[in-house]
């Protein structure tokens, strides 16, 4: 593969997904030089670094505002898959704009819907098939909710 350096500035699109081992996060930067939908870039992104991953992972939300440094990785003829950015820095520039619900809103993390209702703090989860997945607290432990659904394993006390 050749590797470009890069480095760009995004909205995280959805929740960032881990590989089995919890080593590699994989996520994806939606990017636009104008502001104009029809300029938007979607770029594929992994981290093999710890340190990013963890902060992607457990303190970032769709909807951020990141800056990413990296290599582009282009494909070479025997290689498969697509291009991505390998991501070697991260940064938030500003987080995702907070809400402010007047009235109940489905809301989509990755293939999770949620439920947000101003008339409570909790926040029923659901798969985008339907399925039941939980109640989170507060909207600041759905991501916790959908990492305990994903793993099998209890979700951590907030």
């Amino acid at each position: 593969m050749t590797a470009i350096p890069l480095l760009l500035d995004g909205y995280l699109d959805e929740l960032p997904v881990a590989d089995d081992d919890g080593l590699i996060a994989r996520f994806r930067v939606i990017s636009s030089p104008t502001d104009d939908a029809t300029d938007e870039t979607v770029w594929a992104c992994r981290t093999a670094d710890p340190h990013l991953a963890y902060a992607l992972l457990t303190l970032m939300q769709p909807g951020d505002l990141l800056r990413v440094g990296g290599h582009l990785a282009l494909p070479g003829p025997g290689d498969e898959g697509g291009p991505r950015l390998d991501v070697d820095a991260l940064e938030l520039l500003s987080p995702a704009p907070a809400r402010h619900l007047t009235e109940m809103v489905l809301d989509r993390y990755g293939p999770y819907l949620i439920v947000l209702d101003p008339e409570t703090d909790s926040v029923p989860v659901f798969t985008e098939t339907g399925a039941w997945v939980g109640t989170a607290e507060h909207a600041d432990a759905v991501t916790d909710l959908i990492h305990a659904h994903e793993t099998g394993s209890p979700p951590s006390s907030s």
